[in-house]
């Protein structure tokens, strides 16, 4: 036996393997200090000595110094290496070298390109308090005993000709073996110093933080879900996943050891995720900055010698709401789809007169979703018909989209199809019996919803019933009023409006109440906030546009799905069916599961405007794939994963937008609507001149004109109880008086 073990060390040596001579019954190297043998190679006299004597066993170093070999090793007598086996391509398997050890497990031995990482536990089950380790790798550092040491046996292949995977054909290995785990770590825990027994932000974080999002936001990708875990796949890597995201806690597990800055074979709660990726590990600046968007809560409220008049100014929801921050303007990336949405905002941006990459964006996506209208729908009869409203201030370039979409309507020949004020829900049901599919261009809608907010005026009631009816009914039919002297108004089939509507952002503000935001037509509109205005350039000329978008245009117009269908095809079409790759079905679905949670969350807080606005929420995302397809290929369009995924993000992000925007402006009553008047002047305030700065009572009375003594006596009352403002009194800068002065919490 010495003789085979001896003429095998010999081998493996000059095939570039560490090789040393192993104790059987201990399996590690039976020579004094073997650790300098993972940096070096035995030279053939230390081998000579090393094995003139009787050894019983011999094993190899792995890592780097052995060409970056490794091996996976299942334990347990080999129970998952039947499935593991049939995971992996044959093209592989079969030229990997394989060898079964003494308890009837198994080794899988091969070298690759690219460095190897350390031991990694792949795959592991809870049984009771024990953890068992069935599936492992022996990387850099690492050994293993093999052949011809008794009782391990070569079942496939030999050392000598090893196997050199390329990297993704690692994780091919590695990833089967994952798939297998059973068993997740606890999440590695934060510190956050409090003496209180308050709610501190990264327990709240860990509650109701989005990791979803934020994974997205540093590159890494969902690939599908199994069970209550999902796979991701981490940045600037096409292929397999690295890490699971276990949705009943979000606990984030990373198994490979090239998703740095995560180390692999640990598993992170939502706060420490956050900390890692936003704030290189700090947990007290990731704290912070969380409180700072309103996680966590104090201990109690703030002690006051005054009477407590916040159960009659502001009684107590039953529950909590959830705290909302602001994401933000959509970012740059998210205005943007392929084909020719892009290359319509491309030639508004050359020629209007103020460029502004949201008014573009908005201006576009309306001209796709009108020339798509009764043409194509998802697989679950979802059209592309959509109300889009962009928040502009005046001045700003508002007609620069419009006067575009109108120069393709008349080029095309279909100025019967854009329509511009709503004067009445029945003037819309009479414009739509006569052209089905239309474009509505409206500027200033904000004065609709106030007059619906203020006035039970029926002429505008019927505006509101008719366009949210018009919208639900898309797929089907609208049946029309009945006119006088007529038995039936008759149907209009699958009619289809897309709105393009405008607003400044002041008024559209004031409009938003719970009547308005519960009825529906809020949660069906795509709102988006376009900014300041763009830097101004001499303008162009819109009967220079390019060729190729009119021919696009015309396409559509001439697009009639089902043509075999006779005289039927333009009063009832059947739109064409566009299909979704399982890529994107799985991000539609997992959007789906997101929206339907936290409906299901709005629900128990008793938020109807939450409610309202997810209840809608993968309606609009499927929607938004759709016009993505249509854009990208219109003459062969596929819902595609970056597709579904640009809707998804698209949606979620417009979708706390709303919320925020909500939070902050909608009002219940007039009291209500004077609490918040007083916190947006105080964020304001603060955001300019800082975060403790105080702002003088004179200063708050100039931008709150008409307010009595009383009316800020109880609002500050009402918003102090609610720890959302401090005050006191102190000295004013201005006139060196004693007055209150104010901040937020």
């Amino acid at each position: 036996m010495n003789h085979h073990i001896q003429q095998a060390s010999i081998q493996y040596l000059q095939h570039g393997l560490s090789v040393l001579p192993a104790k059987r019954a201990d399996k590690r190297p039976c020579i004094g200090s073997w650790k300098q043998y993972q940096k070096r190679l035995p030279t053939q006299t230390e081998l000579d000595a090393w094995f003139s004597n009787p050894q019983d066993g011999i094993c190899i170093i792995t890592g780097q110094i052995s060409g970056n070999l490794e091996i996976i090793d299942f334990d347990n007598g080999g129970e998952l290496f039947d499935i593991w086996y049939q995971l992996i391509p044959a093209d592989i398997r079969n030229r990997m070298v394989i060898e079964q050890t003494p308890s009837g497990g198994w080794h899988v031995i091969y070298r690759c390109e690219t460095e190897v990482s350390g031991n990694m536990k792949l795959a592991q089950r809870k049984d009771g308090n024990k953890i068992h380790t069935l599936i492992e790798t022996r990387g850099e550092g690492g050994l293993f005993l093999c052949a011809p040491t008794a009782g391990y046996e070569l079942m496939q292949g030999e050392f000598a000709n090893l196997l050199n995977l390329t990297e993704s054909e690692r994780e091919i290995l590695l990833e089967a073996a994952w798939s297998l785990n059973e068993y997740i770590p606890e999440p590695v825990q934060h510190s956050q110093h409090s003496d209180s027994s308050a709610l501190r932000p990264g327990d709240d974080y860990n509650i109701r933080g989005n990791v979803i999002e934020l994974l997205k936001s540093h590159g890494w990708q969902f690939v599908n879900a199994c069970g209550d875990n999902q796979r991701w796949r981490r940045p600037d890597k096409a292929k397999g996943w690295s890490a699971t995201l276990r949705t009943t806690d979000n606990v984030f597990y990373v198994f490979s050891s090239n998703a740095a800055p995560f180390e692999s074979n640990k598993a992170y709660s939502p706060f420490m995720v956050y900390t890692i990726l936003e704030h290189g590990g700090d947990c007290s600046k990731a704290a912070l900055e969380l409180s700072k968007q309103g996680y966590g809560q104090p201990t109690s409220p703030a002690e006051s010698d005054d009477v407590d008049l916040s159960g009659i100014l502001s009684p107590p929801e039953d529950k909590p709401k959830t705290e909302l921050f602001d994401p933000g303007q959509l970012p740059d990336e998210l205005l943007r789809i392929p084909g020719f949405v892009s290359e319509l905002m491309d030639f508004c941006l050359e020629t209007a007169p103020y460029p502004n990459l949201g008014l573009a964006f908005c201006g576009a996506l309306s001209m796709q979703s009108f020339l798509c209208g009764r043409k194509i729908r998802d697989p679950g009869n979802l059209r592309t018909n959509i109300y889009l409203l962009a928040l502009a201030g005046s001045s700003s370039g508002k007609d620069w989209p419009r006067q575009i979409n109108s120069h393709i309507f008349m080029e095309i020949g279909k100025t019967d199809a854009l329509g511009d004020k709503f004067a009445s829900g029945e003037g819309i049901q009479d414009a739509m019996n006569l052209t089905a599919s239309m474009l509505f261009q409206n500027d200033e809608i904000d004065g609709i919803l106030i007059s619906l907010n203020k006035s039970r005026d029926g002429r505008f009631e019927s505006i509101m019933g008719t366009l949210l009816t018009m919208y639900t009914s898309s797929g089907s039919v609208y049946p029309m009023r009945r006119k006088a002297g007529k038995q039936s108004g008759g149907i209009i089939d699958q009619p289809h409006l897309t709105i393009f509507g405008t607003a400044t952002p002041k008024y559209y503000y004031e409009s938003l109440s719970e009547r308005m935001l519960t009825n529906g037509f809020f949660a069906r509109m795509m709102v988006v906030d376009i900014g300041y205005r763009g830097t101004g350039q001499d303008a162009g000329l819109i009967d220079t546009m390019p060729k190729r978008i009119l021919e696009t245009a015309k396409w559509w117009d001439d697009f009639c799905p089902g043509q075999r269908r006779g005289n039927l095809i333009s009063f009832h079409p059947k739109p064409e069916v566009i299909p979704i790759t399982n890529a994107a079905r799985d991000v539609l679905d997992e959007f789906r599961y997101k929206a339907d949670s936290e409906y299901a969350k709005s629900e128990a807080e008793n938020d109807e405007s939450a409610k309202s606005i997810w209840g809608r929420a993968n309606e609009n995302a499927r929607k938004l794939a759709l016009l993505y397809a249509a854009s990208e290929s219109y003459q062969s369009p596929e819902i595609s994963q970056q597709g579904a995924t640009w809707a998804v993000r698209f949606a979620e992000h417009q979708i706390r937008r709303m919320l925020y925007l909500v939070g902050q402006h909608a009002f219940e009553n007039e009291f209500d609507k004077k609490c918040k008047q007083m916190v947006q002047i105080l964020t304001t305030w603060q955001r300019q001149k800082g975060p403790h700065i105080w702002m003088p009572h004179w200063e708050l009375g100039r931008r709150l004109k008409g307010w009595t003594e009383r009316d800020f006596e109880m609002v500050r009352e009402s918003l102090s109880a609610r720890l959302e403002i401090e005050y006191e009194v102190g000295s004013t800068p201005k006139r060196g008086r004693v007055g209150f002065r104010y901040r937020l919490c």
